[in-house]
């Protein structure tokens, strides 16, 4: 006979089955989201291969859950018993990871520092989520920027963030007054009147390499000269994304983003680089190192599974930075440390296999692959690009997008994502065989084809 204790902790005798069966009518009853009508197989899946618990129906996924699954599904290095016990362990309880110290998070920093770390950026903070990343990387340059006026005889706040259109960093706090990518994330939320500049992306071709600015970038230069003119000492920083994603997968060329930082270190600014999305994706840990940049400070997330900030450069200048100062930023959990065992394996793997590497040369043939899609559909696609592993191509009919991304998953079991108001991205993990690629752009043109 059971005690009322383990009766209350003893669960309802339930099938996999049945439980899938219910799982997506109850979650849009009561959950908010945009979910699909699919229930993942936690428990199977191999490569880029998602199985639906409900009836074993398997997906070709090129989405990998927005990007935050850099290994796949059912990798084998994620189901090892040792593994799967260490992660046991760090989830019978919920350390406050600022404050209490465990084997596990000094393991998953030094593995962090040695396979994705940045030389000249030693400061790190860690929290849960890729926006409330963004955020404290803005209280970092407000606190510095803010220190650096006092200690030139300057009372004035750093409390403005110069920002591009088309961008996207977030739907909390701070990041609210930063993202412009869909009108209904932000309608009538309360925001500040932050400097808003062009953001000049460039398509593939002859264009991109020229090694003078180009006209819309100068613009958007002279837009950015004159804010930091008009706001002086009140801008704290320069907030970018290396390549707007929910923009619509947009590339600004190094050249005008090198432009942005000599301008930004003239007038006293930070750089921050929003890598968020794009860590762990374009053919190395970090897309600003590709670029050849030089932020003061990153945001991450996604890939990296746990979200955080990297500073360093110029805010080593202000000895009690926001890093340093006691409580100045933080938070009671400081991630989660289940997340950083996970994502200390993913980051061995990634070592071990030389996955970063790999992802450009697999990279260039599904870049190859878009673009032979592209020549064969010139009615319907252009602008085929990507870096790395974070390729798109544009559609010349937004509606002709949804309806192919619908169509891709019903047909040929094949999931996309949209991207921006007119785009389809890929968005497919570092282990990813070529041929897994091949069949899901083989997929993209039976689509196509088969369209009215």
């Amino acid at each position: 006979m059971t005690t009322q204790q383990e009766a209350v902790l003893t669960p309802t005798p339930t099938t996999p089955t049945t439980a899938a069966t219910g799982a997506v009518p109850a979650l849009r009853a009561q959950v908010t989201g945009d979910l699909l009508d699919i229930v993942v197989d936690l428990d199977s899946g191999d490569g880029c291969r998602l199985r639906d618990l409900r009836d074993g129906t398997e997906y070709l996924d090129m989405t990998m859950f927005f990007s935050s699954a850099p290994l796949g599904h059912g990798h084998s290095g994620l189901r090892a018993a040792e593994f799967e016990a260490e992660l046991l362990r760090a989830a019978r309880i919920k350390p406050s990871n600022p404050d209490f110290a465990t084997v596990e998070q000094a393991r998953f920093a030094e593995t962090f520092r040695r396979v994705a770390g940045v030389p000249e950026l030693p400061l790190l903070f860690l929290i849960d989520g890729g926006t409330l990343a963004v955020e404290n990387a803005l209280k970092v340059a407000f606190d510095w920027k803010t220190k650096r006026n006092a200690r030139t005889g300057l009372a004035v706040r750093g409390s403005r963030v110069l920002h591009l259109e088309r961008a996207f960093h977030g739907r909390s706090g701070y990041t609210l007054s930063l993202t412009n990518t869909d009108p209904a994330k932000i309608r009538d939320y309360p925001m500040f009147d932050w400097p808003r500049i062009p953001g000049p992306a460039v398509d593939p071709g002859p264009r991109w390499d020229s090694p003078e600015l180009l006209p819309e970038e100068k613009v958007a230069l002279d837009a950015a000269e004159s804010a930091l003119r008009r706001y002086g000492a009140e801008v704290a920083c320069f907030v970018y994304e290396p390549i707007q994603g929910e923009g619509g997968d947009r590339h600004l060329r190094p050249r005008f983003l090198r432009a942005m930082q000599e301008l930004c270190r003239e007038h006293d600014v930070l750089t921050v680089a929003d890598e968020v999305q794009t860590g762990a994706l374009t053919g190395g840990a970090w897309a600003h190192e590709a670029l050849g940049l030089e932020p003061d400070l990153v945001a991450f997330g996604k890939r990296m599974q746990v979200c955080g900030v990297l500073g360093g450069r110029r805010v080593l200048e202000v000895a009690d930075n926001a890093f340093r100062e006691a409580s100045r930023i933080s938070s009671t959990w400081g991630g989660s440390l289940v997340d950083m065992v996970r994502a200390t394996r993913i980051l061995e793997i990634i070592e071990r296999d030389g996955l970063f590497e790999r992802s450009r040369e697999i990279g260039a043939l599904l870049l190859t692959e878009l673009r032979e899609l592209a020549a064969e559909f010139p009615s319907l696609l252009t602008a085929p690009r990507g870096r790395g592993l974070m390729c798109a191509v544009t559609f010349r009919d937004p509606e002709l997008r949804n309806r192919a991304i619908a169509a891709a998953r019903t047909d040929h079991r094949t999931l996309f994502l949209p991207s921006g108001p007119d785009s389809l991205r890929f968005r497919p993990p570092l282990s990813a065989d070529p041929s897994e690629l091949t069949a899901a752009v083989a997929a993209l043109r039976a689509t196509l084809t088969s369209l009215p």
